[in-house]
Parts: structure tokens; sequence; C-alpha cells
């Protein structure tokens, strides 16, 4: 899909309106489409950012075309494909958590209780650090950047602006980054497959507004910011710093 669209001209044309709220442009339908057409006739129950709700099979199937589209539109080598897989509808239930980084090439796959893979092996890295020197902040326009970055000096020794939910949360579960937020309410297409990655590894997911994380349900309606990090209690600290 991606070859046949290989031009910022061709992947960013407006041709409707998602189930999520946002313009669906040309790369995010056809991605979209490439995907289902993969769980035709299977037992699922499908949550996608342009179709909606889709199928009354067991198996709710949480997709993500293109996390990260506008870099997709532009040919920023920084976007994901996050497909989730649950037994039931909440975050809790998710069974099987799958990223793929179109920029990378890195696969990322995890399953509850079994931990995470990257390409095909076992994780193994050092956690993220005791302090925030890398934070990802995620979901942004320039003025919520603008509104929000004070309040994390002193928090966060550098940020990181990458553009891509699923692959920031992947990147804190290898370490690579010690804390990541979104600026705005997140959907559970955007981390239902990372969040499991954070949480296999140990460390902590949050909602910054309020509700327990793990009760989130698995559609499309954007209730809270997220925090995530290595400890509880540096979670509480970005959430204290996105309240603030």
């Amino acid at each position: 899909m991606l070859a046949e669209l290989p031009s910022r001209t061709t992947r960013e044309p407006v041709v409707g309106s998602g189930e999520g709220g946002d313009d669906t442009t040309a790369i995010d339908a056809e991605a979209e489409r490439a995907i289902l057409r993969r769980f035709a006739d299977l037992d699922t129950r499908i949550v996608s950012e342009e179709v909606g709700k889709q199928g009354d099979g067991r198996w709710r199937v949480v997709i993500d075309p293109i996390d990260g589209s506008l870099n997709a539109k532009r040919g920023i080598p920084f976007f994901s494909l996050s497909i989730a897989i649950a037994d039931g509808d909440a975050m809790d239930d998710v069974e099987l958590g799958y990223v793929f980084d179109f920029g990378s090439r890195e696969e990322w796959v995890v399953k509850r209780g079994e931990g995470v893979e990257l390409n095909g092996q076992p994780l193994r890295t050092e956690p993220p650090k005791d302090r925030i020197e890398i934070l990802s902040f995620e979901a942004t326009l320039t003025s919520e950047v603008a509104d929000k970055a004070a309040a994390f000096t002193g928090v966060a020794h550098r940020l990181r602006i990458m553009g891509s939910l699923a692959l920031s949360l992947c990147h804190l579960a290898a370490g690579r980054v010690d804390g990541v937020i979104s600026l705005k309410p997140y959907r559970s297409v955007d981390v239902a497959a990372g969040q499991l990655a954070v949480r296999e590894q140990g460390f902590v997911v949050a909602n910054a507004d309020g509700g327990e994380f793990g009760a989130a349900p698995l559609d499309l309606v954007p209730r809270s910011r997220i925090a995530a990090a290595g400890t509880d209690e540096l979670c509480q600290t970005l959430i204290a710093g996105l309240s603030g």
C-alpha cells in the first residue's frame, strides 16, 4: 500500500471522516483496508480508527493502521502499525500487542505473561533511568507544547516529540526513553498494544485525568491523557506536571 502511494500528494488527500473524529486521508483509508482484509471471516470484533466498530466475534481487535500518519504523509520514517487483541472490552483484557515500525523495520510482539519480543528475540535491555532524562511528548500541537513544556522544567532534562504514541510506549519498554505523556486524551487504538509492552516490562501506565487505566474501554472515545514511566513515583510526577 505504501509503495502504491509513494508521495505526499498521493497520501494526504482527505477522502472522508473517520469514526475516531479525524479526517480520513488516502493513506489512512488504504492502510485500514489492507489490514482489515487480513481479519476477514475471523472470530473478531474490530475497533479501528476509520471504520469504528465492526463485527461481533469473540476477540476484540484494536487497530491503528497508521499511528503517526502525519509523519507517514510527509515521508518521515517514524510511523507504525499497532494491533492489540483482547478477550474482553477493557485495557486489562489485552492479551497480545503488535507494533511494527515502518522506519526502522522493528517488530514488537508482546504476549500477556510472556514478555516482549523485539524482532523475534526476547527484549533484554536496561530499564528507564530513575530520573527523567528523556521525556516523550505525544499528541501535540505547538500551542499544547508551549502551554505544558515549562511545567517539566526540572522534571525532564530533554524532550522528544516523535509523532507515534505506540512507538514511544515501545521505546519506554526498551528503556530508550524514561517517560511518555500525551498532551491530549488518547484513544485505545493509539495505546492498546504499546501499553502492554510497558506493563509486561514491569513499568507503569496511568490515566492522568482520573480513572483506572486498566479499566479503560477499548473503544474510540478519548477520555484521559496518558502518563507512563519506569516507576509509580515518576509516573505521578509526570501526572502532576500535566495537571499543573
